[in-house]
């Protein structure tokens, strides 16, 4: 099984409330250029789950716009950046399929750490995406495959 985990593009650093924050022009033209890198890469998947929060819908949505996306869009509460690792394995293993996730740090760090022993990705930048081939959803039951970021 093939997951993708991409951070949402820059946001404005106020709002009304974290969950409020809107992304930034600047967030919405790095969406659009990992979305645009990655194009041929994403040919199979079949559905995004984005966080609840203002950005991460904005960043699903942008990034359905750029690949003229037309599978299935599901918000998902576990999502938040203080979610747990283990229960979004548990939410992949669940969902089974091509799937990408639009979340936050830290629970991207920790999901991508979690879920592939490599510690060495727990710092994601905005609209890093990342790809993995899942043998098992647990800790370790996964090996990244690519990471794309955002040019310039």
């Amino acid at each position: 099984m093939k997951l993708y985990v991409l951070r949402h593009g820059a946001a404005e650093p106020l709002a009304l409330s974290d969950a409020a924050r809107r992304l930034t022009p600047r967030g919405e033209a790095e969406v659009r250029a990992v979305a645009l890198a990655c194009a041929q890469r994403l040919v199979g998947l079949q559905r995004i789950v984005t966080s609840p929060y203002q950005r991460a819908r904005q960043t699903a949505a942008e990034l359905m716009r750029t690949l003229n996306f037309a599978g299935e869009l599901l918000v998902e509460a576990a999502l938040t950046p203080a979610g747990d690792a283990g229960q979004v394995a548990a939410l992949i293993d669940a969902l089974g399929g091509e799937t990408l996730l639009v979340s936050h740090q830290p629970l991207v760090g920790e999901l991508l750490c979690y879920l592939t022993d490599r510690e060495d990705l727990a710092s994601m930048d905005t609209a890093n995406l990342a790809a993995l081939d899942i043998t098992a959803c647990a800790r370790g039951g996964a090996r990244l495959l690519w990471l794309e970021r955002p040019s310039g």
